[in-house]
């Protein structure tokens, strides 16, 4: 509908959506629409962002991350670190959920930006591969936690506990099958749980610290935090029982660890993208969405700073890097079995609450998919399984009590559990963050290149462009120094890419023969 005397067609030739520009050569669009009510507000997005962020992720990554710094203080560093990428990138991601319309993340962005390749291969991206992964992590970590409090430490996830983890992965994919208004009563339930757990252990380091000034004790057995530099180098020893020896590493192999360790950090920060999967359902999202990501992501990094420095009070700083469990060890190891089970009850909680929110989040992309015909159109209805038909539409609100995307659910599902059956905590941390933050990468260089292409642009909310900046270049040499350093799961990513524009090209040339568009 825009003037034809300014050039704003996709950077790389590919069309847009039909509120964007013609599609004569493009894929059958299906007619743009809403699948959803807009009846969430700013305190709904500001609990989902909590929700998901506050997850596994901080409970649980400290591990991997102080495996791959040097130093407990270096491991504060790069929680610092990651929690100021992610606030950059939310906040461009502000900027381009209230400039560009359209579900589904950064797909609309990308598709509006370079072109309808890119929007689907960022959709298929998280369908298959980064929310998938996502959901395996937290359900591997949810188990591990009973695990842990039970005090069996054994993490090689043997055939009980892969089938445990897809156990908890269907209940609460069937919990996000009710109604949307149930699951966000849940998330708000599960928020307070989450505060509880991240309060109850910085309270718990800092008594620690109270008591040990207090009493002058003599016991230097959990005491490194008092007795050793917070800077200074030492050897670390991962859950398989290499040694690192950080005096010996050479600048690019420690580049290496730090961008492993960095991918640990944005895991746990991984959300801070997901308010604007809802934009469609917010009622004023150009005031909303910027509001719940400024209050939420400040809240979150603080947070995760405080509880970090506290398992380096509550632990010996040679087991931190050791569990996947990191809180009900600590808590374990400072008040014994009894506390320890208490705190994986409430680890539990926390994980059960970002399991909830990620698969409620990941069921919209896919929806948004097949609104675009990206995928096949049953992935698209909500409130009932498989395909409606053309008679039933007409009684839909009467005959359906729910309006959950219970395909997509199920789709989501399946992809989830072959993650849980082949992958492993450590490994999918590393190919989730790669997957991610390439098309994040992305997703900021197009920022930048719409401030230059299209400067009218009507842009709600509009940060200093410093801020996609600093994202694209940190994200850029992250994503290049990781898939280095972990070549397996860049390659399964590529793969993972291959058969996505295999998917696509096929879908394309399948709906545009007439016979066969109609039964799509």
């Amino acid at each position: 509908m825009s003037g034809s005397n300014e050039d704003t067609s996709p950077l790389l030739g590919e069309h847009r959506p039909p509120e964007y520009g013609t599609v004569e050569e493009a894929f059958p669009v299906a007619e743009p629409r809403t699948s959803f009510k807009r009846n969430l507000g700013t305190a709904e997005a500001f609990s989902i962002i909590i929700s998901i962020v506050i997850g596994s992720g901080i409970f649980t990554s400290p591990g991997s991350i102080d495996t791959n710094v040097p130093s407990p203080g270096f491991a504060l560093l790069v929680w610092l670190v990651g929690g100021i990428l992610a606030w950059t990138g939310a906040a461009t991601m502000a900027e381009l959920g209230t400039a560009i319309p359209g579900e589904g993340g950064v797909q609309p962005y990308l598709q509006y930006i370079f072109g309808d390749v890119f929007g689907f291969l960022a959709a298929w991206t998280w369908i298959v591969a980064v929310i998938p992964a996502s959901l395996a992590i937290m359900s591997i970590v949810f188990v591990e936690s009973v695990y842990s409090a039970i005090g069996e430490n054994n993490r090689s996830q043997g055939a009980v506990h892969k089938l445990l983890s897809i156990l908890v992965l269907i209940i609460f994919s069937m919990a996000n099958g009710i109604s949307t208004k149930a699951t966000t009563r849940l998330n708000r339930f599960f928020v307070t749980s989450k505060f509880a757990a991240i309060v109850a252990t910085v309270v718990a380091g800092i008594a620690v610290v109270l008591y040990n000034l207090c009493s002058g004790s003599a016991n230097k057995e959990s005491q490194d935090w008092l007795t050793k530099s917070w800077f200074g180098y030492r050897k670390t020893v991962g859950p398989d029982g290499t040694e690192i020896d950080w005096s010996k590493l050479h600048g690019w192999e420690m580049l290496g660890h730090f961008s492993a360790a960095l991918y640990g950090a944005l895991w746990a920060y991984s959300g801070w993208d997901k308010a604007i999967y809802i934009t469609a359902e917010l009622s004023a999202p150009a005031r909303q969405l910027p509001l719940a990501i400024n209050t939420a992501i400040p809240i979150i990094v603080l947070g995760f700073i405080a509880v970090n420095t506290a398992y380096y009070i509550l632990l010996p700083w040679d087991v931190v890097s050791t569990t996947d469990s990191v809180a009900v060890t600590a808590f374990n190891h400072l008040l014994g079995p009894g506390i320890g089970l208490a705190a994986a009850v409430l680890i539990c909680l926390v994980v059960a609450g970002s399991l909830l929110g990620s698969a409620f989040i990941g069921s919209r992309m896919i929806v948004a998919a097949s609104n675009q015909n990206w995928l096949p159109k049953f992935l698209g209805e909500v409130g009932h399984v498989g395909l409606r038909t053309s008679r039933s539409n007409a009684d839909t609100p009467a005959s359906s009590k729910s309006d959950a995307p219970i395909n997509a659910l199920i789709f989501s599902t399946a992809c989830s559990t072959l993650y849980i059956i082949f992958g492993n905590f450590r490994a999918l941390i590393t190919f989730n963050g790669l997957g991610e933050y390439s098309f994040f990468f992305l997703t900021m260089i197009g920022a930048i290149v719409l401030r230059i292409r299209e400067p009218k642009l009507h842009r709600p909310y509009k940060p200093i462009i410093l801020i996609p900046a600093l994202f694209t270049i940190v994200s850029g040499f992250v994503i290049a120094r990781g898939a280095v350093f972990a070549p397996f799961q860049a390659v399964v990513l590529i793969a993972v890419w291959g058969l996505g524009l295999v998917f696509y090209w096929t879908r394309r040339w399948w709906l545009s023969q007439p016979a066969d568009s109609a039964s799509s």
